[in-house]
C-alpha cells in the first residue's frame, strides 16, 4: 500500500535507538475532550460512533496535529473495542465512562464470548481509519496504533467499569488461576490479530497499554501479565516480518509498573513508557541502554504556572537524556486541561 513519504521520522528513530535532532514528543490522549474542536465533534456523535466511523475517527486523530507541533499522531479509538469484538456490550455513559452492563461473573461466562470472532473483520473500521489518517497526514508525522493489554482488558470485562481496586478481577487470579489464564489467552489472541491488522493498515508504531498494572505486584505481574505482554510482542513482530512489512517499533506502557522494569526491558518491546511515579534516572539504571524510554511528566503538572512547568520539563529531559528518549506525559491528559498548556509543554520540550 502506497502512502505519502514520511517527512518527520523523529519518533521512529528514537524508538529504534537512533540519533535525533531533537527529543520527539507526543501526548497520551492527545486526541480527546480537552480540545474544543473534539467537544464540537462529540456534541454531534456518540463516542463509539466516532470510533466506528473511519472518517470521524480520522478527523479526531488529526485535530491535535493541526493545532500542535507534535511528532506523532495516534489513531482515535478505545481499548474496549476488543471486548466489543468478542461479543460484549460496551457503553460510554456521561459522567461515568465506559460501562460493560453484562460483565463476566464466573469462569462459565468465558464460553459466552465469541472466541472465534474474526477480529480483523470486526474491527476493520479501525484499519480503515488508519488508512484514511495516513493519507490525510500527508507524511507530516508517523501514526501510532494501539491496544489495551490482556490484564487491563480482563479487568474491565470482569468489573464492568473502571475500578479503584479491581477486586473482582483479582479475585479470579487467586480463586481460579486456570480460568484466568484461559481468558487472558483468549484476549491475547485477539490483541495480536488486532495489532497485526493495524500494522497492515499503515500504523507505524504500536503501543500496548497495561493501564491496570498498578493493581498487580511483582508475582501476580509475572504470572498474569508479563507472559501475555511478551507473547504479543513476539507474535506481532513475527507476523509483521512474515508479511514483509517495514519494521514497526512497539511500546509497552505499564502504569504503576516500576517494579517490573527489568522484566519489561527483556520483553521484546523497543520502548517502555513510564508513569510519573518513578525517577527517570532510576528507570534508566534498571533498563540500561537496551530500550528507549518514554514519559513521564505528571499530567497534573500542566496545571502549574508556565515558568514552573518549563522548569519541570527541563529537569525531566535532563534526567532522561536526549538519546533513547520520547517525551510524553506519565499518563493521559486530563479532559479539563487548557490546550495552551499542551502547547507550552511541547515548546518546553523543544527548547530543553
Amino acid at each position: 500500500m502506497e502512502f505519502p513519504v514520511l517527512k518527520n521520522d523523529r519518533l521512529l528513530r528514537a524508538a529504534r535507538g537512533e540519533e535525533v535532532d531533537r527529543v520527539p514528543i507526543w501526548v497520551m490522549r492527545q486526541a480527546g475532550r480537552y480540545l474544543p474542536e473534539f467537544r464540537e465533534l462529540r456534541s454531534k456523535h456518540g463516542f463509539f460512533s466516532i470510533c466506528q466511523n473511519p472518517e470521524l475517527a480520522a478527523e479526531a486523530s488529526l485535530q491535535p496535529i493541526r493545532r500542535f507541533d507534535l511528532d506523532a499522531c495516534i489513531i482515535f479509538s478505545d481499548i474496549l473495542v476488543i471486548p466489543q469484538a468478542l461479543g460484549m456490550t460496551v457503553e460510554m455513559l456521561p459522567g461515568v465512562g465506559p460501562v460493560l452492563p453484562e460483565p463476566l461473573v464466573s469462569s462459565d461466562d468465558i464460553y459466552k464470548l465469541d472466541v472465534t470472532a474474526d477480529i480483523t473483520k470486526k474491527l476493520s473500521y479501525v484499519g480503515e481509519a488508519i488508512r484514511i489518517t495516513r493519507h490525510k497526514l500527508d507524511g507530516k508525522v508517523p501514526l501510532i496504533g494501539f491496544s489495551g493489554a490482556p490484564w487491563t482488558l480482563m479487568g474491565y470485562m470482569i468489573e464492568g467499569r473502571g475500578s479503584k481496586t479491581l477486586a473482582k478481577a483479582k479475585a479470579w487470579l487467586y480463586q481460579d488461576p486456570n480460568a484466568s489464564k484461559h481468558l487472558l489467552k483468549v484476549i491475547t489472541n485477539s490483541v495480536v490479530d488486532y495489532l497485526v491488522m493495524q500494522a497492515c493498515a499503515g500504523a507505524q508504531l504500536l503501543q500496548v497499554f497495561e493501564s491496570s498494572g498498578e493493581h498487580l505486584g511483582p508475582e501476580l505481574f509475572k504470572d498474569y501479565a508479563l507472559p501475555y505482554i511478551k507473547d504479543i510482542s513476539s507474535r506481532v513482530k513475527g507476523r509483521v516480518n512474515e508479511l514483509g512489512l517495514d519494521y514497526i517499533p512497539m511500546t509497552i506502557f505499564v502504569k504503576g509498573g516500576h517494579y517490573a522494569l527489568e522484566d519489561l526491558a527483556e520483553s521484546g518491546y523497543d520502548v517502555i513508557g513510564l508513569d510519573w511515579t518513578i525517577d527517570p534516572v532510576e528507570a534508566r539504571q534498571k533498563v540500561g541502554s537496551r530500550v528507549t524510554l518514554q514519559g513521564n511528566l505528571d499530567p497534573c503538572a500542566l496545571y502549574a504556572p508556565e515558568e514552573d512547568l518549563r522548569r519541570y520539563i527541563k529537569e525531566m529531559v535532563k534526567k532522561f537524556g536526549k538519546s533513547h528518549y520520547i517525551a510524553n506525559l506519565g499518563h493521559g491528559i486530563y479532559p479539563d486541561m487548557n490546550p495552551d498548556r499542551v502547547a507550552a509543554l511541547i515548546d518546553a520540550v523543544h527548547e530543553a
